[in-house]
């Protein structure tokens, strides 16, 4: 599982950032889904290097512009390469019938391939290996927090211990595997289980954007791998952020605290906080440190592979 960071701005695009967008990657399902698609998230995601063509799934925060004023295009030109790979795309009510007016007055063609469904808060989704959920959270427009766990994976079969009590190889391998209780041909009974290393936890990923703090979010982040929290204002100007419905980054810290999260990931920055100005980016990660050390900030096509009992890799993808 790798995030990818698309668009970290908020708002507006700048010279440096895009608005918002990010990308999970995930390689055993060759899928590519996505998390919110502001304007010019297509061109984000032909300078990475994620593969278009293994978008599956889209899952939009809230109507705002600088969240889905990409989406049309990014679906039009997906029907106009003609994969055939069908897209469902995840959202707060008023979704589908903007895609159909922004099909219907720019005579698009918006693809029979493309499903769109209206989020309830809970479980949305679930496949073998994952189950998405969404919850409210607090701003000016409905908005959805998404939630993606990954499933528990069993543990490893110890070959040398059914070698050593002298189990033959075969089908009975598979049965064991499994954790079933199998008899031998001598009599005697081995339980699946006993042959196992313990099941691996799967992992766990929350984006929260926008939101001013609230317990929905904590609720999604209860001990993720990585929360992704937007930290539109420094503390200082927590009354701009009062009054817009968006959090700061001493905010976004406290909720992975009280959520015990691995690692936070900051983005959605007012593009006020630039370098020259009185506050600037570095600001409200120190801001955010005093609160839960094991904070980063996002930046456009910074990529997060998230760890499995291993240490965190970030990279750039371009």
């Amino acid at each position: 599982m790798e995030i990818t960071f698309l668009g970290t701005s908020s708002g507006v695009p700048t010279r440096a950032r895009n608005v918002s967008s990010l990308a999970l990657r995930l390689p055993q399902q060759a899928e590519v889904w996505l998390f919110d698609c502001g304007e010019g998230t297509q061109h984000q995601l032909l300078r990475s290097k994620l593969k278009i063509s293994q978008l599956r799934r889209i899952f939009i925060t809230h109507m705002h512009g600088d969240h889905i004023f990409g989406l049309m295009g990014l679906l039009a030109s997906s029907g106009l390469a003609g994969t055939g790979a069908q897209i469902d795309v995840y959202g707060p009510a008023g979704l589908d019938e903007y895609l159909r007016a922004c099909a219907k007055y720019s005579y698009a063609h918006l693809s029979n391939q493309v499903k769109v469904h209206t989020v309830q808060p809970g479980t949305i989704y679930e496949d073998k290996g994952f189950t998405v959920s969404c919850q409210p959270l607090k701003h000016r427009v409905p908005t959805f927090g998404y939630r993606i766990a990954e499933k528990d994976r069993p543990g490893r079969f110890q070959v040398e211990k059914a070698t050593a009590l002298g189990i033959p190889s075969g089908p009975i391998y598979g049965q064991l595997k499994r954790g079933e209780t199998v008899t031998l041909p001598d009599g005697r009974r081995i339980r699946g289980k006993d042959l196992c290393e313990a099941d691996e936890p799967g992992r766990k990923v929350a984006y929260c954007s926008d939101t001013i703090y609230c317990d929905a979010a904590v609720e999604l982040a209860q001990e993720a791998d990585v929360l992704i929290h937007e930290a539109t204002f420094a503390h200082l100007d927590s009354q701009l952020a009062f009054e817009r419905l968006h959090s700061t980054s001493t905010m976004a810290a406290q909720v992975a605290l009280t959520a015990r999260v691995k690692q936070l990931i900051m983005t959605h920055f007012s593009p006020r906080y630039v370098p020259g100005n009185p506050l600037d980016l570095d600001n409200l990660l120190q801001e955010a440190k005093a609160i839960f050390p094991n904070t980063k900030l996002a930046r456009d096509f910074l990529s997060y592979e998230i760890p499995r009992n291993r240490t965190a890799q970030f990279a750039e993808s371009s």
